[in-house]
């Protein structure tokens, strides 16, 4: 039986019938929702309120909206949009130092899972972001992007969904805080950092779990440590706070660094030179994303292989 539109509970009712239909397998990732017209009919509620309903579900990460191509279920790792994130940080007073701290959790151990676990296609794309690193030093901005792409792969490589969704939602709001200092870092930074992430990326490709997990925290650690000497990060109103009061580590960011030397022919996760016209359209997509995905959800989606 239709549920009549009479209460504020009926935004509710949308929720619930989405949640059936994806329970019911009629709904998967990638799939697209009903249009607005035949959700209301199948609720039984007018047009406005399916809007509020499918807002509802947007905040949840469940569902985007895309103009031209309707409302979908997005596929990849299940992420709170970015602003929710913001609103618990600033509530809960979330520190620098908390930030940095979870993503060593997360990050250290999906290392060395994906240096057990990651797929040929998994490692193709870690080099790809190393590859991207290299050749961004010049553009700040476009490095944060691979920089954090580069984090985000690794979780995902982990073969872990849950470790994969968190880190997407920690990266989100790590990100819209970083994009906004990320002019500070130096060349000498981010010559270290894209060399941190080789050497990452070198460990996983060679199924050496110890050294990923390594590598990885001494990168974090370096990098929280070179980001708290820049001004304006952490600051109140950015989404968490500084505090220095943890003992504290740092995933991918365009002020990171990693160990010194090795700085010639950096081009490329294994020296050698990327796929030119493999290399110019991922560029290009990667560079554009943080304003396509920044106003849906939080970063850039992660492409498909």
């Amino acid at each position: 039986m239709p549920i009549t539109d009479s209460s504020s509970d009926s935004a509710s009712a949308v929720v619930a019938h989405v949640r059936r239909l994806i329970d019911s397998g009629t709904l998967a990732p990638g799939a697209r929702l009903p249009p607005e017209r035949e959700l209301a009919q199948q609720v039984g509620v007018s047009r406005p309120t399916v809007r509020a309903g499918l807002r509802t579900l947007a905040a949840l990460g469940v569902v985007r909206s895309r103009r031209g191509a309707g409302t979908y279920i997005p596929e990849g790792p299940p992420t709170l949009g970015v602003e929710a994130l913001s609103f618990l940080a600033a509530l809960h007073k979330f520190t620098v130092d908390d930030v940095y701290e979870v993503r060593r959790i997360l990050e250290v151990g999906a290392a060395g899972l994906a240096a057990a676990r990651a797929t040929p296609d998994q490692l193709a794309t870690l080099a790809d972001d190393v590859a991207g690193l290299f050749a961004s030093l010049a553009d700040r901005q476009v490095f944060l992007v691979h920089d954090i792409d580069f984090h985000r792969s690794i979780a995902s490589a982990s073969g872990n969904p849950i470790v994969a969704s968190l880190v997407e939602m920690v990266s989100a709001l790590f990100y819209e805080r970083r994009r906004t200092t990320a002019e500070q870092a130096t060349d000498r930074m981010l010559r270290d950092a894209a060399d941190a992430h080789r050497q990452i990326y070198q460990a996983i490709r060679g199924r050496d779990a110890e050294r990923a997990r390594r590598t990885m925290n001494d990168h974090l650690v370096r990098a929280r440590s070179e980001q708290a000497k820049e001004t304006g990060f952490g600051v109140r109103g950015s989404g968490f706070i500084r505090s220095g009061s943890r003992s504290s580590g740092s995933a991918g960011s365009a002020g990171s660094t990693g160990s010194d030397g090795q700085n010639e022919n950096r081009q490329n996760a294994e020296r050698r030179p990327p796929n030119p016209a493999r290399r110019a359209s991922e560029s290009t997509a990667r560079s554009e994303r943080p304003v396509r995905r920044i106003a849906r959800s939080a970063l850039p989606r992660r492409r498909s292989r």
